[in-house]
């Protein structure tokens, strides 16, 4: 289902539940293009991290990467930012709820920050990338950019020396990429 933002597709799989449990597809090429998403995917990553933890908000310049997102073990509030040069919609974000619940997964396109925040006790994280991690061309925006105006659930999450340390919007102006429709 595409969202208010470009590019941005939230997925809800079906899933298939019996008294042994569960069976979905978590990805079918065929079926994910014909939604929308024409992604070619290179990289998964998987995170696990404690309740509170904030990761983001992340993106990469140059080589950016589109991301496929889902959480396999408890729940998130998942955010993404749309900084895309020239975006009918810079400067906003679309926020859902993604985990191991309820199975809905998030299609970050290039150039769009993302981040997550765990509401549960631990959330594990994965995740398919367009474009091999490069160390030397990540970059991260401040959580709490007041530009954005984010509804995050918390005041004092949890944050790594990179995101304590992140710079405002304006700083990292000259990493963002064009729109393309």
């Amino acid at each position: 289902m595409e969202t208010a933002i470009p590019g941005i597709i939230l997925i809800e799989p079906t899933v298939h539940r019996d008294d042994r449990g569960f069976f979905l597809e978590s990805y079918r090429e065929s079926e994910y293009r014909d939604g929308g998403i024409r992604a070619r995917f290179v990289q998964d990553n998987h995170s696990c991290s404690v309740k509170g933890t904030l990761r983001g908000l992340h993106s990469q310049y140059p080589n950016p990467q589109g991301k496929l997102v889902r959480v396999i073990e408890g729940e998130v509030f998942d955010v993404s930012v749309d900084v895309r040069r020239g975006s009918p919609t810079y400067g906003k974000h679309f926020a859902t709820r993604l985990s191991a619940d309820n199975f809905h997964q998030l299609y970050i396109p290039p150039g769009v920050l993302h981040g997550f925040l765990v509401t549960s006790d631990i959330a594990q994280v994965v995740y398919k990338c367009t474009d091999f991690y490069r160390p030397e061309a990540d970059f991260s925006v401040a959580w709490n950019e007041p530009e954005f105006g984010i509804a995050w659930p918390i005041e004092s999450p949890i944050l790594s020396e990179k995101d304590r340390c992140a710079p405002r919007l304006q700083e990292v102006e000259d990493q963002l990429i064009d729109y393309q429709p």
